[in-house]
């Protein structure tokens, strides 16, 4: 019986493997990854490695065994149909007999158009009768963090998102998450809506980046079509762009404030607060 973890070497993936081996042995541990180069750090340390694309369905034969636990991590190609790559985890995995499918979702409110392949993906997994575990997981620290330089440059944070907040927590709360969903019993079927212990709102974050750089940084609400034409000026593709845009315009009505309380209920902590990200971000 192995844990295999899709897309083992990205962002998420990477934290779930490195508290997967804090739990389990190397040898009970499968990374899937498109790049076998990518993934030699975690072959090197006895990480089972198992190269295979979402857009290659042939490339998932024999991936998974009967009695697997798999974290199918939601891809990020959003010009591919990614409902179309996921069924593919999904169908080699219910071929292959696995014990348990654990899903990375969106959460259930939200309804901008970046959680249709969510539950297109949530729908196809009920349909086919394997036992799920669906981690609704919310938004990101780092979707903040991680892009200072154009605050920093201009003094602002502009964003679409009005007055609304967001419970965001770090892609280490949520890895954890799902190890605790792999490594641990009594999560078959369930649904958890994940997020962080405090929402925030980001005038609130605008005063965090001051006081943490010393600059003087303000809140620039602009509107969705305004956002998108400056995400597109940054460079992304427009339907990228307008997808993103969409997320504020949900954020705006309170879509991203998550108050079950299971991140921290699944981890046994609580999650990691938003100035935390913010001043490891900045020692870079």
């Amino acid at each position: 019986m192995s844990i295999v973890v899709t897309g083992a070497t990205g962002h998420l993936g990477r934290f779930v493997i490195e508290g997967l081996l804090e739990k389990v042995p190397a040898d009970q541990i499968t990374a899937v990854v498109r790049s076998e180069e990518k993934a030699a750090g975690f072959a090197a340390r006895g990480v089972k490695i198992a190269v295979a694309d979402y857009n290659t369905p042939e490339t998932f034969d024999g991936v998974f065994s009967a009695g697997d636990k798999v974290l199918l991590i939601s891809g990020n190609e959003f010009d591919k149909g990614r409902v179309g790559q996921h069924k593919v985890v999904l169908d080699a995995a219910k071929a292959a007999g696995v014990a348990l499918l654990a899903y990375t979702s969106a959460p259930g409110s939200l309804s901008a158009a970046l959680a249709d392949d969510h539950r297109g993906t949530e729908a196809a997994i009920l349909e086919s009768g394997v036992t799920y575990t669906l981690l609704r997981n919310g938004w990101y620290n780092e979707n903040y963090t991680e892009n200072l330089a154009p605050v920093l440059e201009h003094g602002a944070v502009v964003q679409a998102a009005g007055e609304g907040k967001v419970s965001s927590a770090s892609r280490a709360d949520y890895a954890a998450a799902a190890v605790a969903v792999l490594t641990g019993e009594g999560h078959e079927n369930k649904t958890y809506e994940l997020g962080g212990d405090t929402a925030w709102g980001f005038a609130e974050y605008a005063a965090e980046v001051a006081k943490q750089t010393g600059k003087e940084i303000a809140y620039s609400p602009v509107s969705v079509e305004v956002f998108t034409g400056i995400l597109t000026g940054a460079g992304l593709p427009e339907p990228l762009a307008a997808t993103i845009a969409g997320v504020d315009a949900s954020l705006e009505k309170g879509e991203l404030v998550v108050t079950s309380g299971d991140l921290s209920r699944l981890t046994g902590r609580p999650t990691t607060p938003i100035a935390e990200s913010l001043a490891a971000a900045l020692k870079g």
